[in-house]
């Protein structure tokens, strides 16, 4: 004699039938509509990015200037200004592609491995 064991569980089939017709274009429209704090993060990124190239094209060539014509010459002084010759388009990259910019975090790893040059040669100076 077999005994029917009664669940509360049930195990239902689903075709696309039974699925909402627009479930799908929902998710596409939601899927292609613009974020609305986009505008602002770009902006936000934009700003840091600006604040983190004058910052850089002011001190090293302070550095530069305060390493030639300084009471404190140096090796030091160059070391410094090598550092942040490169330091500065890489803090300026990791913004970038942290903010989901990878096209213009690209173009300041470029511009980073470029820097290499002149650091080398402020290094060498």
């Amino acid at each position: 004699m077999r005994r029917e064991h009664r669940s509360g569980n049930r195990v239902s089939t689903v075709t696309p039938e039974d699925q909402p017709a627009d479930g799908f274009a929902a998710r596409m429209a939601f899927a292609l509509e613009k974020d609305p704090t986009e505008g602002a993060r770009r902006t936000q990124l934009h700003l840091r990015i600006i604040a983190i190239l004058l910052t850089w094209l002011v001190i090293v060539p302070i550095l530069l200037i305060f390493g030639l014509t300084g009471g404190r010459r140096g090796d030091a002084i160059f070391d410094w200004a090598a550092f942040f010759t490169i330091l500065g388009p890489f803090v300026a990259a990791v913004a970038a592609t942290k903010n989901r910019r990878p096209g213009l975090g690209g173009m300041f790893v470029v511009l980073t491995l470029l820097m290499v040059l002149p650091a080398v040669a402020i290094v060498r100076f």
